[in-house]
């Protein structure tokens, strides 16, 4: 499924300077067919209520998603920009790290649909996410 071979460290290296960076996020795999990743709970990622903003899951099921699409991506003219997000956050997490898991749903020649989970540290569902991305022209 993914036509381009990356390291995690490259993974890592696309991220400086970025929020996913600033957020704290890692990738901790790549497989066939997903890519994996962490973030922290903590100051940087808390709602003032001192939980897991869901914004900043939702940064972490775009940062997922798009670098699936940018993997999934053989022709060097095109690049993969996020369309739509869905989320549904079903429990919050008050510290520690979640987890991010992107798998697809569709991956078309001008669009890719990814499923994108992420657990607490007890393995238990804390959103459901759905990215749409847009395979478009690097000139644009």
């Amino acid at each position: 499924m993914f036509t381009k071979t990356v390291s995690l460290d490259q993974l890592h290296s696309f991220s400086e300077n970025t929020i996913a960076h600033h957020l704290g996020i890692e990738f901790t795999e790549i497989g066939t067919d997903y890519v994996t990743a962490r973030m922290p709970v903590d100051k940087r990622t808390h709602q003032p209520f001192g939980i897991l903003h869901g914004g900043a899951s939702v940064v972490l099921a775009e940062t997922l998603g798009s670098i699936a699409s940018f993997l999934c991506i053989s022709d060097p003219t095109k690049v993969a920009v996020g369309l739509e997000i869905n989320a549904n956050h079903l429990r919050p997490a008050k510290e520690g790290y979640v987890y991010g898991k992107v798998t697809p749903i569709h991956l078309g020649r001008t669009t890719h649909i990814w499923d994108i989970k992420i657990t607490n540290e007890q393995n238990k569902l804390v959103c459901v996410s759905r990215l749409t991305v847009a395979i478009v022209n690097a000139d644009r």
